[in-house]
């Protein structure tokens, strides 16, 4: 599953560079009308009018593949589903071992009696202040 997922992403960004490219060097419309007077354009690669359908049928070509690739990977990137049935970010929630803060070079350590870590504390605000009404959990 995983080969897939990348072949189907290293395609659409290729489609996507492609379509980038191919859009930069087209021409405007209004670059058709200098050709009508002579500008000089009838002697590019392509002719006067040869090179926008080539051009224009490559590109709708690359954006009906990047299209294609990102509904393909947008349904397989849903697939996955979560054995336990947690959303993504309770997923992502990771606690810090214990202790893992005391191997920090160069820091001294605080001595136990002077931090009792199973005690929380709460910062106190004085009784008349706007923060002291504010409910709590």
């Amino acid at each position: 599953m995983s080969t897939l997922l990348n072949l189907l992403l290293l395609v659409q960004i290729l489609a996507a560079l492609g379509m980038i490219g191919l859009i930069l060097v087209q021409h405007g419309k209004g670059a058709d009308m200098g050709a009508a007077f002579g500008s000089g354009t009838s002697g590019s690669l392509f002719g006067a009018t040869g090179g926008a359908n080539f051009l224009s049928r490559t590109t709708s070509v690359l954006a009906a593949v990047f299209f294609v690739c990102t509904l393909a990977l947008a349904y397989f990137g849903n697939l996955r589903t979560s054995s336990d049935g947690t959303s993504v970010l309770e997923r992502a929630a990771v606690t810090a071992p214990a202790g893992a803060g005391d191997n920090i070079p160069g820091a001294s350590p605080a001595p136990a009696s002077a931090v009792d870590k199973s005690v929380p504390t709460a910062p106190v605000t004085p009784a008349g202040s706007p923060a002291s009404q504010i409910p709590g959990k």
